[in-house]
């Protein structure tokens, strides 16, 4: 299937900024379950982008700019072909032991409500793949997805708490499970192909991987309840959101910050035709 993307972030300020320093994750790489066509990042003002790599592979780009500046906007557009390899992530570029991602963060803390969560949703299931099934199922089935009671910075334990978040929260709350039952498991941001028809977005989407043994890296999507499949594209991996959002960065000086994300996610006509006829 061929993907198009396109991300714009616009940050406004109300009172001019005396210099901003950005870093993007917003590049996919090539990878067993995707082939980037083309992809392109623009910045609407006066500055150079340093391609360069994370600690975790992602490829990443730096800017900083001298103000006054006002407002800045930063623009992505891509297409990459995707497959469906029934959620096994291979062929990527790994930094780390899977054993590394059973570390905890600050956003993946599970407390303990979630741990008797975590342990009560993976009761009677045999080996790890099942255990994982089981728990993308219940926590699918516990969160109702909602865009106003969290933000960037809500944990695991406080969005289980409301039962309520978006697709970062989804993500957090089965890495943790997983985890607390001594599976590896990290975070994955990117974009989602609806399968509605909506596609214009009002942000990326986020889902989890978690490390099988004789299968490796495997996709589960706990927001939509599904293993990840074609219409997944990747972007970034880490321990949590924080390592892998798309846009992040510091300002000097300024006040009144206001931001607008608008995220388009298309199939190509061939693309479509063919969903539509396999639905």
């Amino acid at each position: 299937m061929r993907i198009k993307v396109s991300h714009q972030t616009h940050y406004a300020y109300a009172a001019p900024a005396k210099s901003v320093i950005q870093i993007l994750r917003l590049t996919p790489r090539s990878h067993e379950g995707h082939h980037v066509i083309g992809w392109r990042i623009d910045v609407d003002l006066d500055c150079q982008l340093r391609a360069d790599q994370d600690a975790f592979g992602n490829l990443s780009h730096r800017f900083s700019v001298e103000g006054p500046v006002a407002g800045l906007t930063v623009s992505v557009s891509g297409e990459i072909e995707t497959f469906d390899t029934s959620g096994v992530i291979a062929g990527t570029v790994e930094r780390f032991p899977p054993e590394f991602y059973l570390r905890e963060t600050e956003l993946t803390q599970a407390g303990d409500a979630l741990r008797g969560f975590a342990l009560a949703s993976v009761k009677g299931a045999g080996a790890p793949l099942e255990r994982l099934h089981a728990l993308l199922g219940a926590v699918n089935g516990a969160m109702a997805f909602d865009t106003s009671p969290t933000d960037t910075g809500t944990s695991a334990a406080q969005a289980f708490a409301l039962k309520r978040g978006v697709c970062q929260d989804f993500a957090h709350i089965f890495i943790a499970c997983a985890r607390h039952i001594a599976i590896p498991a990290r975070y994955a941001g990117g974009y989602f192909l609806r399968s509605d028809g909506i596609i214009d977005q009002e942000a990326g989407h986020a889902w989890a991987e978690a490390y099988v043994a004789d299968l490796g890296w495997v996709g589960f999507d706990p927001a939509n309840g599904i293993s990840t499949h074609e219409s997944h594209v990747r972007v970034a991996i880490a321990l949590d959101y924080l390592g892998a959002a798309p846009v992040r960065g510091t300002r000097f000086g300024g006040a009144g910050e206001t931001l607008k994300v608008g995220v388009r996610v298309s199939a190509d006509a061939q693309s479509q035709s063919q969903r539509q006829t396999q639905s």
